[in-house]
Formats: structure tokens, C-alpha cells, sequence
């Protein structure tokens, strides 16, 4: 493996040590510890605007880290040089509350350009691995729609697929539920869970919503006070 990557032991899967993450007004967080181990279901709770978006954003070297060490998937991102972004992001799958689906092109072809995107060549390999991950997320039968013609349920679902597509090792979900009725917002926690269950795909999710944590118990991880404090509950 490359000088700027790092495998880590104990199938830690995220480790942060003293990490500070900035913005332009400042420093946002600072001296966040963390661990999570692979198989491991964690939420990120906190008050809007307490650093839980930037702290995702850090982990997928979509925002700078300005200090301690940080490594996600066996990649160092405190010093990953940009040439290997989109392999650490290979790892990743994210979700993302509004869903960021794009509504020029039906389901189909959204995940075909992920696909596509990070090296895959063959068509049919391609074909079967979109339908696999909507048929995972309970959605085959939407592969020809407009995401505009879906509810803002089975959005998610898509949005949820679009993470899958790669089989990443981690998955970062930030408010995946923000914009879902009770109802909804259940079932796509249901769905995550059952990820999680069924492949062992690590997931840290930030939420705000504490009926969900109420109702899929986990570890729970807070953002206050411009850092994270580990509650270091584990729920079976």
C-alpha cells in the first residue's frame, strides 16, 4: 500500500486523534477521539450548526483537516494527497438528507454514472450491479422512473442504493431522515439497520431525530461544545 495510506489494526475502521477541523470562521472542532470499529452502528447527534455535517465532510476528504490524525477505511486523510480521493471515496458510500439525485436522467441511469465514474467498464457487470442494489433497497421496480416521480421515501431509497453501488466498507448518512415523515423516516432506519445486519457495513449516522435512536438503539456519539464526546453506549 502507498506511503499515504495506512491499514489499522483491530478492523478500526474510522480513528480520530486530536482532530481539528476549521471553517472560515475559525476552528469548529477541536481534540475529537473517536474509533469505530467495523461492524459498528453509531449515531452523531447534536445542535444544528455544532459540526456535524463538517465532521462527515472531513471523513470523506471533502473538507480539510487542520490537525491531529485522522484515518478512515485505511486511508491517513489528514495528509491524502487528492490523487487518491476517489479511492478512499470508493470506500465510502454516502447519503445525504435532500438526496442529490440528479433529475435528467431516471434511476437507472444515476446509479450507471456512479458505476462509471469510479472505473467500472463492463455494461453487463454494470446492469447487474444496479439491479442488485435496488432490488437490496426494495425499489427494482423504480429503475425507469424520473426521481421526480418517486416519493421522497423511495428518494432515499435511491439515495441509499447510490451509497451500496460500490460495496463500501463505511457508510456516512447525514440526517438521512430529515425530510421523511415518522412513517418514512422509520422505514428507512429499518433499512439501514438491516444493511448493517446483513453485511456487516459499518454506518455513522448523524440524526436529529431521537424517536429513531429510541426506536433502533445504538452507540450514540455527541457534538458539543466544538468537539465529540463518546458516550461509549453499545446496544446489542
Amino acid at each position: 500500500m502507498e506511503n499515504d495510506t495506512h491499514t489499522i489494526e483491530n478492523k478500526t475502521i474510522v480513528h480520530l486523534k486530536g482532530l481539528t477541523v476549521s471553517h472560515e470562521n475559525g476552528i469548529l472542532l477541536s481534540n475529537v477521539n473517536l474509533n469505530i470499529r467495523e461492524g459498528e452502528f453509531v449515531y452523531l447527534i447534536g445542535k444544528s450548526g455544532a459540526g456535524k455535517t463538517s465532521l462527515l465532510r472531513s471523513l470523506y476528504a471533502d473538507r480539510p483537516i487542520d490537525g491531529g490524525e485522522a484515518e478512515v477505511c485505511g486511508f491517513d486523510i489528514a495528509h491524502l494527497k487528492r490523487r487518491h480521493i476517489p479511492q478512499l471515496r470508493r470506500r465510502i458510500g454516502i447519503v445525504f438528507q435532500n438526496f442529490r439525485l440528479l433529475d435528467d436522467r431516471n434511476v437507472y441511469s444515476n446509479l450507471e454514472f456512479i458505476l462509471k465514474a469510479t472505473g467500472w467498464k463492463k455494461k453487463e457487470e454494470i446492469r447487474l450491479q444496479v439491479e442488485k442494489v435496488l432490488h437490496d433497497v426494495g425499489i427494482a421496480d423504480k429503475a425507469y422512473c424520473n426521481p421526480l416521480q418517486l416519493s421522497e421515501g423511495e428518494q432515499q431509497r435511491v439515495g441509499i442504493a447510490r451509497a451500496l453501488i460500490n460495496n463500501p466498507t463505511l457508510i456516512l448518512a447525514d440526517e438521512p431522515t430529515g425530510n421523511l415523515d415518522p412513517v418514512t423516516s422509520a422505514e428507512i432506519m429499518q433499512l439501514l439497520v438491516d444493511i448493517n445486519r446483513n453485511t456487516g457495513t459499518t454506518m455513522f449516522i448523524s440524526t436529529h431525530d431521537f424517536m429513531m435512536i429510541d426506536k433502533f438503539p445504538a452507540r450514540v456519539v455527541v457534538c458539543e461544545n466544538g468537539t465529540v464526546v463518546d458516550t461509549e453506549k453499545n446496544v446489542e
